[in-house]
């Protein structure tokens, strides 16, 4: 399947952590409100249709939904479905157009399905390492992060004029 390239098309400098770390705020902000809306038709949907209302209360008085794998995996796969979407199809979050921020491969292209699954599971690893994996950005020559080099990708500048075409 052929690459579609990403426009603007050129060469863009790497994106600082600052911009990083703005979009990353306004894209969790994004996230917690897709998690509570999986969260709502889950429970309020699928769970009451099947436990009922009585018993779907006695179940959360009793802490039985606090730890729910399936809840979960659903919340985690919504997520990664968000950023799969728009790193796959325009290099963008929505957080990262406000900032001006895109990933794409080295010859200007959308990264793939694949990429973008290494490329997340790569930012939860640095998240759990404290953040390591972001801080790379500073000691690495290219400014690649640890996600940016597992996935074979790059987080870029864009100009400020590209909005306006």
């Amino acid at each position: 399947m052929p690459k579609h390239q990403l426009r603007p098309a050129g060469s863009f400098p790497a994106a600082g952590l600052i911009r990083r770390f703005a979009a990353i705020f306004y894209d969790t902000l994004l996230c917690l409100a897709l998690a509570m809306s999986i969260t709502l038709a889950y429970q309020q949907g699928l769970l009451r249709a099947i436990y009922g209302n009585a018993q779907l209360k006695a179940m959360a008085d009793a802490g039985a939904l606090d730890a729910d794998p399936l809840l979960a995996s659903l919340v985690f796969l919504g997520v990664f479905a968000f950023f799969a979407k728009f790193w796959t199809h325009n290099g963008q979050t929505l957080g990262m157009q406000v900032w001006r921020i895109r990933v794409q491969n080295k010859d200007g292209s959308a990264i793939s399905l694949w990429q973008a699954l290494v490329r997340f599971m790569a930012a939860i690893a640095s998240w759990v390492c404290l953040g390591l994996g972001f801080f790379w950005v500073l000691v690495s020559k290219e400014k690649r992060s640890w996600h940016d080099s597992f996935s074979d990708s790059e987080l870029v500048q864009l100009p400020k004029d590209t909005h306006k075409k």
